[in-house]
């Protein structure tokens, strides 16, 4: 019984690639799947501004989004009446006063539907209301 020892050619030193290619094209896919569930709120078109105000990017607001269909919600629970928006607001308000509010309304909506919106967010105690825009590139 003789027995191979070695070979002619060594040590194979070379990086095998196709362990890494699967590697990569697993974590490529999950952040596909994963990206699109990090949105908050509902999905709506925001208006263009020239400026934008980065200060308070650092606290987590509340999000509050109206639809084109002029449908309110709060996160990405919907809102049937202002007297439903009302309470969930001041729930959360009461849970911390310095709560930031962030009003995410689409550009095809009138100023007073904007308006109705931010006046809900007043009566339950809302310090201040930010209006989300896109900045214009």
């Amino acid at each position: 019984m003789a027995m191979a020892t070695g070979g002619k050619g060594g040590v194979k030193n070379d990086i095998n690639v196709t362990p890494l290619v699967d590697v990569v094209l697993v974590l490529l896919i999950i952040f596909m799947v994963v990206t699109p569930m990090l949105q908050r709120g509902k999905d709506v078109q925001l208006p263009q501004a020239s400026a934008s105000d980065e200060e308070g990017e650092k606290a987590d607001p509340l999000i509050l989004s109206i639809t084109a269909e002029k449908e309110t919600y709060v996160e990405s629970d919907q809102m049937m009446n202002e007297t439903e928006l009302l309470g969930r607001l001041q729930t959360e308000i009461a849970q911390d006063a310095r709560k930031r509010l962030l009003l995410k309304g689409d550009a095809s909506l009138a100023y007073g539907d904007v308006r109705k919106v931010m006046k809900v967010a007043r009566d339950a105690g809302a310090k201040g209301v930010a209006l989300g825009v896109e900045v214009k590139k």
